[in-house]
């Protein structure tokens, strides 16, 4: 049996000591709309009809990722990939939205990321 319902609707949800500030980060970010917002939960999407979102939930014990990872610390649970036209405009757009660079860029076309949480997500060309 297919995991499917009615709706196709697809989403991934990130844990946030503050929601509503890292889902207005990913309007900025990704020009997306917001459709939930609530103090413990907020959904974002490109159109209410979109069939698929970014969620942030509220988790009181949030802990910042590092990256890379390193023994003993908070080791990221996933990342997101964001393909880009222009890689430096790309990073100065997600800069100006209020992400910072990673130190560490382990690929020449791909800039890690971090949004003000800590989860880091990548920007890079096909």
């Amino acid at each position: 049996m297919a995991l499917r319902t009615k709706a196709n609707w697809f989403g991934v949800a990130l844990n946030s000591p503050d929601p509503q500030a890292l889902g207005r980060f990913y309007v900025r970010l990704l020009d997306w709309e917001l459709h939930t917002d609530t103090p413990g939960w907020v959904t974002v999407a490109p159109s209410k009809d979109a069939g698929y979102n970014l969620g942030f939930h509220l988790e009181k014990q949030y802990e910042r990722p590092v990256w890379p990872g390193e023994k003993g610390k908070q080791q990221m649970q996933m990342h997101l990939d964001l393909e880009v036209d222009d890689l430096d405009q790309a990073v100065a757009h997600a800069i100006e939205a209020g992400a910072e660079l990673a130190e560490y860029q382990p690929q020449e076309d791909v800039r890690v990321m971090l949004d003000p949480d800590g989860h880091p997500f990548c920007l890079y060309l096909d």
